[in-house]
């Protein structure tokens, strides 16, 4: 069984993480194109190329999370520690696993919105979806600080240098 992830699922993680922050945090001109586009009027082409940029990392994350998940069922994962409590490993795992439901759902949300006008799927995407990926962004930071600096495991270098 593994000790770290291979090379190829820490470059997806830190990629995906780098993405996703970036289409969090960087959203402006997806909400004027929104704003436009919702309120019956027509974007203009810099709205539009604008947009495009948060639509086409969104399907990039999209790619990347099909690979990664085909990654993780070759390759598996690392075992949990076992400093960690039962019951916080059973929270890591549901996290990990609404991550990854976050990875496909949002893109589609996204596409939803953004490509078939969809003010529901708009709604689901920048409201309750994107508070949930903040919650779970978060947690999985605290979680490593608490494995990292209170039960002293090697669960970060297993996603940065990997362990030897």
């Amino acid at each position: 069984m593994a000790t770290s992830f291979s090379v190829p699922q820490r470059i997806l993680h830190w990629l995906m993480a780098a993405l996703i922050i970036f289409n969090l945090l960087v959203t402006d001109a997806m909400e004027d194109y929104a704003r436009v586009f919702f309120g019956g009027q027509t974007p203009t082409p810099e709205q539009v190329s604008a947009a495009n940029i948060h639509a086409y990392v969104g399907i990039t994350i999209l790619v990347l999370a099909v690979i990664r998940l085909c990654l993780r069922v070759i390759q598996g994962v690392p075992p949990e520690p076992k400093e960690e409590p039962p019951f916080l490993s059973l929270v890591a795992k549901l996290s990990h696993w609404a991550f990854y439901v976050l990875f496909f759902v949002m893109p589609f949300a996204g596409i939803g919105a953004y490509y078939f006008g969809n003010k529901t799927a708009a709604f689901a995407h920048a409201g309750p979806m994107k508070m949930l990926m903040w919650g779970l962004i978060v947690a999985h930071v605290l979680g490593a600080l608490v494995h990292q600096f209170y039960w002293k495991t090697d669960v970060v270098k297993r996603m940065t240098s990997g362990v030897r």
